[in-house]
């Protein structure tokens, strides 16, 4: 089977009622690239990646991220970067659903542990 070099974000797009929606766009590896889909109201816990680093890219909606000690409300086109081993999390306050381009580098491996409830 041939990987496309190319993705549309809107085919990764998806709903879970019982808690925030994770899908793998790709995986190489050097690098994680995932979709989180939050509907109104649910949570990404606040945790942390031990030698990886986080960003996310909010691609609609609008929610409460933090980042360390640091809250802000993000909307479409913000970044935001969560450097290895800081405590991070998202909280839907908007009232339609948050979809969030993200990655992680390193990607996920058996090897390296997470802290908190990704």
């Amino acid at each position: 089977m041939t990987m496309s070099h190319f993705l549309n974000w809107h085919d990764f797009e998806g709903v879970n009622p019982e808690k925030f929606f994770k899908a793998t766009l790709w995986q190489g590896e050097h690098v994680m690239i995932g979709m989180n889909c939050l509907e109104p109201t649910q949570t990404q816990a606040v945790h942390a990646h031990a030698g990886a680093d986080k960003f996310y890219m909010v691609l609609n909606g609008s929610g409460t991220f933090t980042v360390g000690d640091e809250e802000r409300i993000a909307g479409p086109g913000t970044v935001v970067v969560a450097p290895a081993g800081v405590p991070h999390g998202i909280v839907n306050t908007g009232a339609e659903r948050l979809s969030v381009l993200i990655a992680i580098a390193p990607g996920p491996s058996k090897s390296r542990a997470l802290t908190g409830n990704e």
